[in-house]
């Protein structure tokens, strides 16, 4: 069969990477397969619509639930066939996907190929308001479904037909090489008929293909989800289920891990750091992950969005003394930045260590100076805005604020805004009430350079919360898209990458490792290369 030949060029070197550090740890052992772990989570921002899902708490689950065309290795990172018995092409812009036999639903439906086209029909439409909508952009017939301005005028992508109980095919607007890569992305999860005959009644309680079923869920509460006896899949989960347990405070959730009220906690405090090697042992794991720490900009705020306030963006990025905050506040298990991807891409795979150049080095003297010829800080003071819930967040704002505040000479410069859950500041992220900068970590969705710009930064992206906009990076990421030859299409997206620099789009902050640390119940423990423990391979006596 001709299968495209590109899908491995990204993860070559991210391969290479994650297997030099290690994925995993907790030892083996047979483990009780009814029994059921704990771990720490955050309500999701939405309902767990995979179109609909962007954020990682709610991710965590569609992970738990869902299976589709691709899964991403655990270890590697690498796209490789889950339901997908092949996918081929000739050009790199018709394909033509076969699905897998013997996979069904958890209610018994079969899975086939219409239940792809229905679920990537559904998560396009414009009426349907899914924040994943754009990842199907590249489809034939999505300015129909999903026009930038008024209404749709057309309920189904033309670009997609299905040609059989188990055969599909895509159409592409353009050639785009790295599409069947994409295709593990949670966004490209089939759908059974049931989510759209009692569309209400599923949101309550979602039903995928994964190796979990949904049995609860009490928002800020609980999510209780258990094992699929039936599950088709040779990734079966090797414990009897997982209670997600919704805490607003990690330093809680540490505690209770160290109390025995917790089994697992996959977001260590930073101020928790120093300690947590004696407190766990070889129970803690830390591990490099594609993530990375920005400061997003409302360029949809007029004092954001001038040649002036580039400058501003500028020298706020030289006035983050990265170094001192990785080592102080998370025990050197941050790297500071120095482009806006990840190391774990590897060089051939587009990371280009030092790209920012001085404008992410700690310069205080030209980091006023810089803000001066800017005009000063909009409104004469900068407030970052972030979630309070999760990820050790307090301590970094406030250190990057003391850093900005001493390089200005002025106390009262930079001042943090936190706010109370996860699933309330992307609200007032996605209802564009940010005046000031923002906290906008990012983790992959897959292992790819683009993923980490276009996403982001292209005009209009599902996750571009900023609003920024620039043709010239638009036409390098359409161009890269195009290209089949694996150096060119890394080279342009670079080239794009060098537009985000020269505008200071976001201001990349650190690199971030996973960390987990679990009781002595579990075994097996493991994060992917998305940071995500890999639930359905843990362990529990």
């Amino acid at each position: 069969m001709r299968i495209t030949t590109h899908a491995s060029w990204a993860v070559c070197a991210m391969t290479l990477a994650l297997a030099a550090a290690g994925c995993g740890g907790g030892g083996g052992g047979s483990g009780d397969s009814d029994a059921v772990l704990s771990a720490s989570w955050g309500d999701p921002q939405n309902p767990l619509e995979p179109s609909n899902t962007n954020e990682v708490q709610g991710g965590k689950v569609l992970d738990m639930i869902f299976r589709g065309l691709k899964r991403y290795d655990p270890e590697t990172g690498e796209a490789q066939d889950m339901l997908a018995e092949k996918i081929e092409t000739s050009d790199s812009q018709n394909f033509t996907i076969t699905v897998k036999d013997g996979w069904t639903f958890s209610n018994g439906e079969k899975v086939t190929a219409q239940s792809f086209v229905d679920a990537w029909n559904y998560g396009a439409s414009l009426r349907n308001n899914q924040r994943n909508a754009y990842f199907f952009g590249y489809i034939e017939g999505y300015d129909q479904v999903h026009p930038e301005e008024g209404e749709q005028t057309a309920d189904t992508l033309s670009g997609l037909k299905v040609t059989g109980e188990r055969t599909f095919t895509v159409k592409l607007t353009q050639k785009f090489s790295t599409f069947p890569d994409t295709l593990g992305y949670n966004a490209f999860a089939p759908l059974p008929r049931a989510f759209f005959d009692d569309h209400d009644a599923w949101v309550k309680k979602p039903v995928g293909n994964g190796p979990y079923l949904v049995e609860s869920y009490t928002r800020g509460s609980q999510m209780s989800l258990r094992t699929w006896d039936d599950y088709p899949g040779d990734d079966k989960a090797q414990n009897g289920g997982v209670d997600l347990k919704v805490y607003t405070d990690n330093n809680t959730a540490y505690t209770d891990l160290l109390a025995g009220n917790l089994d697992l906690v996959d977001d260590v405090p930073a101020a928790q750091l120093k300690n947590v090697r004696n407190d766990l042992g070889d129970r803690y794991l830390n591990t490099p992950a594609g993530i990375i720490q920005t400061l997003a900009f409302p360029s949809y705020d007029e004092a954001w969005n001038t040649e002036d306030a580039k400058k501003v963006r500028q020298g706020l990025s030289m006035a983050i003394d990265r170094a001192q905050i990785t080592d102080t506040i998370f025990q050197k298990t941050r790297t500071p930045a120095t482009d806006w991807t990840s190391p774990v891409l590897g060089e051939d795979g587009g990371f280009q260590d030092g790209l920012c150049g001085e404008l992410c080095e700690f310069k205080p003297d030209e980091a006023k100076k810089l803000i001066e010829e800017g005009g000063g800080l909009p409104g004469g003071k900068v407030t970052i805005t972030f979630n309070a819930d999760t990820g050790s967040h307090r301590e970094w704002v406030n250190a990057v604020c003391n850093s900005i505040n001493n390089a200005l000479d002025n106390e009262r410069a930079c001042t943090a805004n936190p706010v109370g859950t996860f699933a309330d500041f992307r609200n007032q992220i996605t209802d564009r009430k940010m005046t000031g900068p923002f906290r906008a970590g990012w983790q992959m969705d897959y292992p790819l350079i683009q993923n980490f710009l276009q996403p982001l930064y292209y005009t209009n992206a599902s996750s571009n919360d900023g609003k920024w906009s620039n043709k010239q990076f638009d036409d390098l990421v359409n161009r890269a898209n195009q290209e089949t030859d694996t150096a060119k299409a890394v080279d342009l997206f670079q080239q794009a990458e060098e537009v985000v620099r020269d505008n200071m789009a976001a201001i990349p902050l650190w690199y971030q490792n996973g960390s987990a640390g679990w009781s002595e119940r579990l075994s097996s423990v493991k994060l992917n290369p998305f940071s995500v423990p890999v639930y359905n391979e843990i362990k529990v006596s």
